[in-house]
This record gives structure tokens, sequence and C-alpha cells, in this order.
């Protein structure tokens, strides 16, 4: 592509998504405003002649001097507990940050990126989840702060590609996990990992059988990459179409981390999804992508990061 802006540079997948941009040849400027990102997810490229970090929150204006080929927009709170303590900051990024990143690209005629999410699809009357789909969200509860944000970035995109022809790409994520995930954040299998490698009891919200599909990061990355390097314009799933309950997964990371950990039953959260699949037709039809990397072989590399990270 050439020179390429990712936002949210510095987080979980957006700075593995530079990681291959960078090692392709790309020139990329990060731009992150660190709340949820880190330093320590892009430190090694800061010796890269074609890396530059920028520290900015892109609810504001932003502007990157030169030409610019590509604009890929990964700003947002994406876990539940980084969205429900910062709802208006992730109403914001995905407001005005969207605009903002939409703006950059018109100005500099490039092409543009938006992460979406399949929280879009809110908890789904459709399984598996296709793109025709246009979800069951409740705007008024807790998550909604992050589903609208996402559903609302999306309607800017079109809107900017509809009214100025700009060249555009959604992209709605499923479950994502892998190396450089936060402890503390969250998500179901960082927290299953690190309370499994602390010999802590499992926490599983409800009983255990909602569903969701796990993709590693390296697929991930790669299906996106793939999907702003082809002409599609309207929206692609990028995930994982193997589908696991919550119980499932709990055991698994038990059994590779070789824990004695419990498992606990709390309360399900308010509009938890009890299913989450993504039909990936489009995807491999389109992009000639999908996953490769089992459920255990990346379960088991995302137990030796955290191991590591926690020294343990």
């Amino acid at each position: 592509m050439g020179r390429i802006v990712i936002t949210g540079g510095a987080g979980f997948l957006g700075s593995h998504i530079t990681d291959r941009l960078v090692s392709r040849g790309d020139e990329v400027v990060g731009i992150d405003n660190l709340v949820t990102g880190s330093i320590t997810n892009i430190e090694h490229l800061f010796g890269e002649k074609n890396y530059r970090f920028v520290e900015q929150d892109v609810s504001r204006f932003i502007w990157v001097p030169g030409e610019v080929d590509a604009v890929l927009h990964f700003a947002s709170p994406a876990s539940p507990i980084d969205y429900l303590e910062m709802p208006i900051q992730t109403l914001k990024v995905g407001s005005l940050g969207t605009h903002n990143a939409l703006g950059l690209a018109k100005a500099k005629g490039a092409r543009f990126l938006i992460a979406s999410t399949s929280e879009v699809y809110g908890d789904p009357h459709v399984h598996p989840q296709v793109e025709t789909y246009w979800g069951n969200v409740n705007p008024v509860g807790p998550r909604g702060v992050y589903d609208e944000a996402k559903r609302f970035s999306e309607a800017m995109t079109m809107a900017y590609h509809r009214y100025h022809g700009l060249d555009t790409r959604i992209a709605r994520i499923f479950n994502t996990y892998g190396p450089r995930m936060r402890p503390n954040d969250g998500r179901v299998v960082s927290n299953f990992i690190v309370q499994a490698l602390k010999g802590e009891p499992l926490t599983i919200y409800g009983d255990g059988k909602q569903t969701r599909s796990f993709c590693y990061v390296e697929d991930e990355a790669r299906g996106l990459i793939a999907l702003l390097d082809s002409s599609e314009n309207d929206p692609v799933n990028v995930g994982n179409p193997n589908e696991f309950t919550i119980g499932e997964l709990a055991e698994i990371v038990v059994e590779l981390a070789g824990s004695e950990s419990e498992i606990e039953y709390h309360d399900l959260p308010v509009d938890d999804p009890t299913q989450r699949q993504p039909d990936i037709t489009r995807a491999r039809e389109i992009l000639g992508w999908e996953p490769e990397i089992q459920l255990r072989t990346g379960v088991s590399r995302t137990i030796e990061y955290f191991s590591g990270l926690l020294g343990l």
C-alpha cells in the first residue's frame, strides 16, 4: 500500500497489524493515546525506519503530513471492562474519532478501513451471523455504548463512501485473542489464562453454555490486511467460524496451563450475547482467507506469553 496510518496502533490488534505491514515494507504511522494501548506493544519497532509513533487522542482533529495511502481506524476501548468504565470516551472515539479518521482519508485520497465488531449483531436472532443481518442491539443498555458506537462508525463510513466516493472497507471482527492482550482487560481468554496460571478459580458468567468463536491474532491480522488489499466496500466478517462454549474454553485453558483451578459461576452480565459465530463465506470467497490456527494451539501460545509476562 505504501504509507499507512493506524489509529489505535499501540493496542493489542493494532500493534500486530503494524508488525505485518512494516515487515512487508509499508511505512506506518501509528496513532494512540495509550489509554488502553501500550508502548510495550510497539517499542520493538522504534528502530525501524518505516515506523513512526504519535501519541494523540483521535477524538480530536488529527493530521499527518505528507502522502497517505491508507487509514486504518482501530482506536477504541474493545473489552467490556474498558468501555463500561469509559462509556463516553468509547462513544466519542466511535463517532468523533471515526469522523476525524475519515476526514484524514478523504483529504489524502486514501483508502479507509474501519475495525468494526461482531457486537453490531448484539444478542443475535440469526445464527451463525451473516453480514446482511441487522442485529439485535439494546441501545440503552450498558453494552450499548460500544455496540452503538461501532454501528454509527459503520454508517459514517458508508456515508463517506457513497457521498464522497471514498474507498472504504468495513471489517466485523469477532473474538480475537493472543499475545499482547492485557492481563486485566476483562476478556474471557485472558481472564481464564491469568486465573489458571495463578491457581485462582476461573470465573464463568452464566451457565457456561453461551458460545463464542475465538480467532488467534495472527489469523485475524492476516484477514484484516487481506480485506484492506481487496476491493470490497461492504462489511465482511473476519473471525473464526469454530464455535465453543465458554465452559469448553475453561476446560481447555485449565488443561493446557496444567492448572488445578476450580470453576466459579456468577450471574450473566446484562445483554451478554448467548451465541456468537461468524459466517465467513464472504471472507473465503472475496479474500481467499480463513483461519488456520486451532484453538488449542493459539491458547498454548497465549499461555506461554502470559507466563512470561507474569513471571510464572
